[in-house]
């Protein structure tokens, strides 16, 4: 900016552009707020049927992000003018203050120049003495402000370029205070993007500076963007494969230092795929590219003469951060075709192909980054729907399942279906209530269904994978609870789920056995009913509309249902005859403990209510509720409570999984005692006038009993027992 500009600088288009902006995002945050509590509140609730289902109800939800990301974006803009705005304002009249000062108290006078230059010179003959250190000084005063006017102007211009870049269609969700964040983020991004040129020239302390950069700015969009753009696609990947070279076999604090890098560049990246900017369209095109070139460390050395290959360091740098779903789609059609092309059966190839060609050691923990596969599951892991469509297809849902058999990517796969079905990512705060599409619903047959298999659905479950199964059991507890009741049962097991009934009861009464000889499996499927019990009696209780027709008998039918699910599980575990092992009861309590207290602060937060199913209570997982009201009085906080406060297993092979209360010594007890004090207290919390307490007892009682008794007439007619 020269000095003429800056001096005569006219701001009114530039203020009546901030203001324009202010009414913009005053208008928008009324319609997000509309949009999300009312639209897109009443398309959750609502009913859907049909076509209405799924498109209708997925452009609402879109439209509803469509007006957040609106708004963020205006504000961005609104914010960057504004502040752009007060420091070009407060450049002019410093320069109109250095131009003043120089001429009354130096005598100085300053003209502009063709070309954008400027003069100070003497306003007075003879000169001061002094005159010339004063000119000088008055002149580098000027500069400098022209240099900050300068910068203040171009790097707001390129902060709202990069901001309209990141996407070509909607908004963008890049969010900034002021120009000075937006410009630090593009200026850091150079920067680092530069170090990773040569990760073998990088300085311990270049590194470090690598790590807070990435930790800082790992969820900075106009960042990642530029990072992954100005580095470009084949540098990524060979700055990885480098730096894991660099530092093989780290341990102690460079570990941590490695490990930290890992998470906060791979979230880095993944938050750059969301940009539509040229640059980061021609990064993606060029990570797909050299998907199957071999990087080579050191080439030099004979006894490495092969090096990682493009998938294997790709996939090493997905385990964290919510990739774009349509860079995954297509990273994962080339990766998967190259999965499944072995002959033979399917999945039994996977694990040889990628044992040859990887030299380095690509990730800093248990996984050595050979098999692709796994991180690229992580990534599906943290992207509902990418993973939903990858699973879609058949042919791929069996090749990934059964290639957990030959392979150790079983627990990611796990944790890719469970977000698959349950629609939430793993680690991804519950905020809303999502339904079970048809799609979540017959993947999760599809689960059940291979878990039920006899003779080899039994190996699925395991450490690994026994707790993902068992929060897609509490997730689908409604579906579940349809599933064993039978025709009939729909008014009382309310959700709120696109397919209530498309489960199988064979398939669902096998799965729920085989994921119970897990301990968190297990510890998911009781801590599932025992909210969704508790939910379901205090929805009746609290409003008898609901079901047309006397309370008692849906109470009796809820009360069975829980005697069927907890008798399942009771069955598994005296089945597998474990119950005499003290570590299996340790693991068993500290399962319950851990879903419990995850529950617990999910409930605390209000996010169930009304008819609650559970999704995804792994760590630092979600929970959401099908709500059909919008009560919500604690019932199923305490029934957790209960849980919490006396699980006990005590080594006999009759005794349960846990002693709710002190008083219970079996699981039939305890599903017993659970599910009358969830509807006592629902009946004492909305004042009930048509159960009274000791006849709800009695009644819950037989049904739990009777409920008991079918478990056990189910599992002999689908499962070959020991107990039997």
């Amino acid at each position: 900016m020269d000095l003429e500009a800056l001096r005569h600088a006219n701001f009114s288009a530039l203020n009546s552009a901030i203001s324009d902006w202010g009414t913009v995002v005053k208008s928008l945050t009324r319609l997000e707020k509309q949009s999300r509590d009312d639209m897109k509140a009443k398309a959750d609730k609502a009913d859907w049927a049909g076509v209405n289902a799924t498109v209708s109800r997925e452009f609402i939800s879109r439209t509803a992000g469509e007006f957040s990301d609106a708004l963020t974006q205006a504000t961005s803009i609104h914010n960057i003018l504004k502040d752009t705005y007060d420091e070009l304002v407060g450049y002019r009249d410093q320069l109109k203050l250095a131009l003043d000062d120089g001429f009354e108290k130096d005598k100085l006078s300053v003209y502009g120049e063709a070309g954008g230059g400027f003069r100070v010179i003497a306003a007075v003959h003879p000169e001061p003495p002094g005159t010339k250190e004063k000119a000088e000084a008055l002149r580098d005063r000027i500069q400098n402000l022209l240099g900050s006017a300068t910068t203040s102007d171009s790097t707001a211009a390129r902060a709202l370029k990069a901001i309209a870049e990141q996407a070509d269609y909607g908004f963008s969700g890049a969010t900034y205070a002021d120009r000075d964040s937006a410009a630090d983020a593009l200026e850091k991004a150079d920067d680092m993007a530069k170090l990773a040129k040569d990760a073998k020239k990088m300085s311990p302390e270049e590194l470090a500076e690598f790590q807070r950069t990435m930790a800082r700015y790992k969820n900075d969009e106009l960042f990642a963007a530029q990072f992954a753009s100005k580095l470009g696609g084949k540098e990524t990947l060979q700055f990885w494969n480098d730096l894991a070279e660099v530092h093989r076999g780290a341990s102690g604090e460079e570990l941590k230092q490695l490990q930290s890098i890992q998470r906060d560049l791979s979230m880095t990246l993944a938050t750059a795929t969301l940009s539509d900017a040229d640059g980061m369209q021609e990064w993606k095109k060029k990570i797909l590219d050299e998907a199957t070139t071999a990087f080579r460390a050191n080439s030099s050395d004979p006894l490495r003469p092969n090096g990682a290959m493009g998938y294997q360091v790709m996939s090493s740098l997905m385990h964290h951060g919510k990739y774009d779903s349509e860079f995954l789609d297509a990273y994962g059609k080339q990766l998967l075709k190259m999965d499944m092309a072995p002959a033979g059966s399917p999945g039994m190839g996977t694990n040889d192909l990628w044992k040859a060609g990887n030299v380095t050691d690509l990730v800093f923990g248990k996984d050595n980054g050979s098999d692709p596969l796994i991180g690229y599951m992580k990534a599906l892991s943290h992207n509902p729907e990418a993973a939903l469509e990858t699973f879609d297809d058949k042919k791929v849902f069996e090749h990934m399942m059964e290639s957990t058999r030959y392979t150790d990517r079983d627990g990611a796969v796990a944790h890719a279906l469970e977000s698959a079905v349950t629609g939430y990512g793993d680690g991804e705060k519950a905020t809303d209530i999502r339904p079970h599409s048809k799609a979540q619903v017959a993947l999760m047959q599809e689960v059940m269904h291979a878990v039920a298999q006899p003779g080899t659905g039994a190996d699925l479950v395991n450490k690994a994978t026994g707790e993902s199964f068992g929060d897609m059991a509490a997730a689908y507890m409604p579906e579940i609870s349809l599933s064993v009741s039978g025709k009939g049962a729909e008014s009382i097991f309310w959700s709120n789920s696109q397919h209530p009934d498309g489960l199988d009861t064979l398939d669902t009464t096998r799965f729920l056995y085989e994921t119970a000889r897990d301990p968190m499996g297990r510890a998911a499927i009781i801590v599932g009913e025992s909210v969704y019990t508790a939910s379901c009696l205090e929805a009746h209780i609290a409003q008898p509309e609901l079901f047309d027709g006397k309370t008692e008998d849906a109470v009796k039918a809820i009360a069975a249902n829980a005697g069927i699910i907890e008798g399942i599980v009771g069955h598994s575990v005296a089945d597998a005859e474990i119950a005499g092992d003290l570590e299996a009861e340790k693991e068993a309590n500290d399962a319950i403990k851990a879903k419990g207290d995850m529950v617990k602060s999910i409930l605390s937060a209000g996010v169930g209510v009304g008819t609650v199913a559970l999704v995804g209570t792994a760590p630092a997982a979600a929970a959401a509720g099908a709500a059909v009201s919008g009560f919500f009085g604690g019932i199923a906080g305490t029934a957790i409570d209960r849980l919490l406060d006396g699980q006990q297993i005590d080594g006999a092979l009759d005794q349960a999984l846990y002693d709710s209360g002190g008083k219970l010594n079996d699981a039939h007890e305890s599903a017993n005692v659970q599910t009358q004090e969830s509807a006592i207290k629902a009946i004492e919390e909305h004042g009930s006038k048509e159960l009274t307490e000791d006849a709800t007892r009695n009644m819950i009682r037989v049904a739990i009993q009777g409920g008991w008794n079918d478990s056990d007439t189910m599992l002999e007619d689908s499962h070959a027992r020991p107990a039997a």
